[in-house]
């Protein structure tokens, strides 16, 4: 089929039901994200087919197998709907004023950071619509590896080439008890001294709960004493309130550090570093919009940085009696 005749028979509404179907694996979830009939989307599907020349999906069973000439045309699509965000970005550009949709997932500990960027972001931009999904790593990899986001924002990224990666933050995962615990009155308190106590940990798949984890495995400490809670701030109140001790992210606890509500311990190895970072898959182009986002980042990671330094508690010579867990 000769390249004009392509070009009168294709449609961008075929290649966005197109996309919608590549992307979602399944007919019924395209045409639920679209709007759509799910007979709509099998019409449009198969115009596009018969388009082409050749099949883009098959059925076996109730399972939807995506052909080789749908993951080639998944890549053509991809480039042609980015070049039509950056000529309306251009055009928007043009006008003084720039448009656009931001689709972003974060894991829950980065919420201490977010907000902070995306209000810096949108006062310069404030017709660029924000979309922000929060969840934990595993969720978060899980969007990462489906592509439902134009970027994601986390820590502990997998070592993937295919993966890039720009760290923007400092994330230190440090180990809190509240004031007159009598770890703060040991000379030099281990892992082991910390894990006789309750722990308190978010729930499996958590980056926070993973990088402890994979400290304590190192050290050969067993965490046998856990207590699992939903959110840092629900472990938070259970640390002020005696429940128990934690590994939480800096920034979660500053105010707290800094009030004297909780305190740090120094623990070998601690704080444990890591960074947050601006994560997309290679294969999939940046939108114009997350193109700006990341340069917008990039020059202002000085501010950010200094504005998310914490200063440091001193700690506390108290001994009130806190009975640990018997071995």
């Amino acid at each position: 089929m000769s390249s004009p005749t392509l070009l009168n028979r294709l449609t961008f509404r075929q290649l966005q039901v197109f996309q919608a179907v590549h992307h979602q694996r399944s007919y019924s979830r395209a045409a639920e994200q679209l709007g759509l009939t799910q007979p709509a989307v099998s019409a449009q599907i198969r115009q596009l087919e018969q388009a082409l020349g050749q099949p883009l999906f098959k059925y076996a069973g109730k399972t939807l197998h995506v052909l080789p000439a749908a993951d080639t045309l998944a890549l053509s699509t991809r480039e042609i709907f980015g070049q039509l965000s950056r000529l309306q970005m251009n055009l928007s550009d043009i006008n003084g004023k720039i448009t656009g949709e931001l689709n972003l997932a974060a894991v829950s500990s980065a919420q201490y950071i977010v907000p902070y960027i995306l209000a810096r972001f949108r006062a310069r931009y404030p017709d660029i619509h924000v979309r922000l999904k929060v969840c934990n790593r595993s969720q978060a990899l899980e969007r990462l590896a489906e592509q439902q986001d134009d970027l994601v924002i986390m820590a502990m990224v997998p070592e993937d080439d295919r993966l890039a990666v720009m760290p923007i933050i400092d994330n230190e995962l440090v180990a809190v008890v509240w004031p007159e615990h009598p770890l703060l009155e040991a000379p030099s308190p281990s892992l082991a001294d910390f894990a006789h106590h309750y722990v308190l940990m978010r729930e499996p798949g958590s980056g926070v709960r993973n990088a402890f984890e994979q400290l304590a495995a190192f050290q050969k400490v067993a965490l046998l004493h856990h207590i699992e809670l939903g959110t840092n701030e629900a472990i938070k109140q259970g640390v002020m309130a005696h429940l128990g001790v934690a590994v939480l992210p800096r920034l979660a606890v500053r105010l707290e550090l800094e009030q004297r509500l909780l305190f740090e311990l120094a623990l070998p190895d601690f704080p444990i570093r890591r960074s947050w970072c601006t994560v997309y898959r290679r294969e999939r182009f940046p939108t114009p919009v997350a193109e700006l986002f990341l340069r917008f980042v990039r020059e202002h990671l000085p501010e950010y940085q200094q504005h998310f330094k914490a200063p440091l508690s001193p700690l506390p010579s108290h001994g009130v009696a806190c009975l640990p867990i018997a071995p």
